[in-house]
């Protein structure tokens, strides 16, 4: 039994994951907060961090996946930091811990109009 591969080259984008307990300033670091609490926000959701990611100039993608220590808050961001040939969106953000501090500062800038208007087109969009 042969198996047929493609000679033809794909390309792999290598997507950052970002769960909101990773900004959490009510979680501790082994429930899964990545930086310090003086650096967090508190209870992030993901369309925050997904308008947070796109003032930075980020395409994200909101995804309704589980974290694992905590499988009661759903929701996910996916997100690309570096094109195909390495270089970066956004020059100032070089990995995903620097990623996780601009995205707390955005947070709290992020007006709550732009907030309001997501989750409503989230929701038709669930209808």
């Amino acid at each position: 039994m042969a198996t047929t591969q493609a000679t033809t080259t794909t390309t792999k984008t290598k997507y950052k994951i970002i769960y909101p307990i990773y900004i959490n300033s009510k979680k501790t670091v082994a429930q899964g907060r990545k930086i310090p609490i003086s650096k967090c926000k508190q209870n992030p959701t993901p369309i925050e961090i997904a308008e947070a990611c796109k003032l930075l100039g980020i395409p994200a993608v909101i995804e309704d996946k589980a974290y694992s220590r905590d499988y009661l808050q759903r929701g996910r961001v996916k997100l690309v930091l570096k094109l195909e040939d390495g270089t970066l969106l956004n020059p100032e953000i070089k990995n995903k811990k620097a990623l996780l501090v601009r995205l707390t500062e955005t947070i709290a800038k992020v007006p709550a109009k732009n907030l309001n208007q997501s989750k409503s087109n989230q929701n038709q969009s669930k209808s």
